[in-house]
């Protein structure tokens, strides 16, 4: 058997990577109606595989990285570069994910009406950050476009009147930047830390006491508050009991959330290195993270209920006593808090994390143990100014009520995540879930009544590998998921607005595409992208962008509503969320033609949308 030679294999490998990019580029015009005389731009867009960059020198002319276009009709203007997703030297701009070039351009005032093809052309040469480069490559097509009757200028008779190039540059930049916005950096958008008007070290350390504040804020997220309000409890009963012990069980707690984020941080540097797309919150858009975490909210709840305690096998009645509500207690509710908090960017978190995820790997870790020190503050203060326990009433049978009453708090939590991933997967598969659920439950009971300090050690060992043994069989039995195949879609006007799932009549599904084609058309667009398992995202969906009344206003200002599911892996929504300087949802932009997009908070009101809103005028 021969053997390819390894030279030839690079060389094999290179070209089917050349050719797999070289299908990657897409051209579009806006409008693709004009009239004589009347103005237009012509964009490309390349889209590259994660692993590679396309590089561009702004100080001088580029012979790789190109657009061109002609045709006898058209007067050009000048090539548009949008701003890189990173600098690495003044005259080196790297471009990840995707890039568009734009080319303004202008009829000639005596171009015949009708239907014209225009030829295009665009250049790239792709690179590896390792440095080696695969060979230059170019893409050609044509675009099309309708001229109309008529003319935008004076004097349309005569043939010899052309259209100054620097003119119409000029009157064409804010409809190029808004295409540019659309699909590359903005100006809302990630900013590279080497600009010489800004600081890089004052901007880190803005942006990480944005982070700090952010983890602060994120204990007002209803998912967590159970948690918090649980572990409140447990250090006022352990303060009641020696008040030198609520410093040890605020910083167990402080500890778990640390751990949690190291771990969190952990993840997303190794899928960072290896080249994948990821993002905050990304862990829930896998359905077994979801399994796990809603099993731990639910035997959390039975535990509320005194279904079972936590002992270790063989403890005697001695360290029963001790080790209830104990310091490890209070450590894995910091581990559990975490999770439920990154189920959503929190206000302030969006820019923060946004940040953070576009800078070297080694930023993310300390990014995140900001977050969880943000997110421990209160359980902190509580340690060092133990005074503040004197406003709560002494403990009492109050103290077992509210903690039943959480146990419910901690099912709904759990019921809620569940329809969650009722809406990722299916109902059949929901019912094996609940299925799994039950046989949990008799796990946690099994265990609650025979791993007790009644009962020999060995009795108690065997029956914990049993709870353990059952719990794992089932879930091999009944948790196994084949992903199905999505059904068919209607497709609308221009095969590109597709109604989007789940949402009212009027929002269409998101694709780089039709946002590109609206923006070049110099249309208003609104974006949405939310997740199923995003609280934030539901909130201000059923309480602003889904209501009546808002979507009326976006009707009467002629806005296009586009929205994007995140609830799995979607590599182009979150390449469209970095661009933007956005690392998670909820995210919401408004493109308003001719000029810069305005980006919401990661909690929308009305107010706001009404207030973005005002800058368009009202449709005709």
């Amino acid at each position: 058997m021969h053997r390819c030679p390894k030279g030839w294999l690079m060389i094999l490998i290179m070209l089917g990577v050349t050719l797999l990019a070289a299908q990657a580029v897409s051209f579009l015009v806006g409008p693709v109606q004009i009239e004589a005389g009347g103005k237009g731009v012509l964009s490309a867009t390349l889209t590259m595989p994660a692993d590679l960059k396309q590089t561009h020198d702004p100080t001088a002319e580029n012979d790789y990285f190109y657009l061109k276009a002609s045709h006898p009709a058209l007067i050009f203007g000048q090539l548009t570069y949008p701003q890189p997703t990173r600098v690495k030297a003044e005259d080196e701009w790297e471009y990840h994910g995707s890039v568009t070039l734009t080319l303004p351009f202008a009829l000639k005032p005596n171009a015949a009406p009708g239907n014209v093809r225009i030829t295009v052309e665009m250049g790239y040469n792709l690179c590896y950050e390792s440095g080696m480069c695969l060979p230059p490559a170019m893409k050609s097509g044509e675009a099309s476009l309708e001229i109309l009757a008529g003319t935008a200028y004076p004097n349309p008779t005569d043939p010899n009147e052309d259209i100054d190039p620097d003119r119409t540059t000029a009157s064409l930049d804010s409809t190029a930047n808004v295409e540019v916005m659309a699909t590359g950096a903005t100006a809302d958008g990630p900013k590279s830390p080497s600009s010489k008007t800004e600081n890089p070290v004052l901007r880190f350390l803005l942006f990480a006491l944005i982070a700090f504040v952010g983890g602060i804020i994120m204990n007002a997220m209803p998912c967590v508050l159970p948690v918090l309000s649980i572990r409140a409890m447990s250090i006022v009963r352990q303060a009641q009991e020696d008040k030198k012990r609520i410093l040890s069980h605020s910083l167990a707690y402080t500890g778990g959330i640390l751990v949690a984020f190291s771990i969190l941080a952990a993840v997303v540097v190794i899928l960072k290195l290896a080249g994948e797309s990821v993002g905050w919150g990304f862990q829930f858009q896998n359905i077994w993270f979801n399994i796990v975490l809603i099993s731990i909210i639910y035997v959390f709840a039975l535990s509320l209920f005194d279904v079972f305690i936590i002992n270790a096998p063989g403890m005697s009645g001695a360290s029963k006593s001790s080790s209830r509500g104990g310091i490890w207690g209070s450590f894995a509710g910091g581990l559990i808090a975490v999770p439920l908090a990154t189920a959503c960017s929190a206000p302030l978190l969006g820019p923060a994390i946004g940040f953070a995820f576009l800078q070297p790997v080694w930023v993310i870790p300390i990014f995140f143990l900001l977050i969880g020190l943000g997110l421990a503050l209160p359980f902190i203060l509580l340690g060092f100014i133990p005074a503040v326990l004197k406003v709560i009433p002494k403990p009492g049978e109050w103290m077992n009520i509210f903690k039943e009453i959480m146990g419910f708090v901690l099912i709904g939590v759990a019921l809620w995540m569940l329809h969650d991933l009722y809406q990722m997967t299916d109902g059949d598969y929901l019912f094996r879930v609940l299925l799994f659920l039950v046989v949990v439950s008799f796990a946690a009971w099994l265990y609650g009544q025979f791993v007790r300090p009644e009962y020999k050690s060995f009795t108690q060992w065997n029956i914990t590998v049993w709870a353990l043994a059952i719990i794992v069989a089932s879930a091999m039995y009944y948790l196994p998921y084949k992903e199905k195949v999505p059904e068919p879609v209607t497709v609308t006007q221009d095969g590109l607005f597709i109604p989007a799932p789940k949402a009212p009549a009027g929002w269409y599904q998101f694709s780089p595409e039709l946002v590109n084609t609206l923006i070049a058309r110099s249309e208003p667009v609104f974006l949405d992208f939310g997740a199923v398992w995003c609280k934030n995202c539901k909130l201000n969906e059923t309480r602003v962008l889904f209501k009546p009344e808002t979507m009326d206003e976006f009707k009467a200002k002629g806005v296009h509503l586009i929205k994007g599911d995140f609830s799995r892996n979607d590599p182009e929504l979150q390449k469209w969320m970095e661009n933007h300087g956005r690392a998670g949802v909820p995210f919401n932009i408004l493109y308003i033609p001719g000029k810069e997009p305005v980006l919401f908070s990661e909690i929308i009101s009305r107010a706001a949308i009404q207030d973005a809103l005002a800058l368009l005028p009202d449709k005709e």
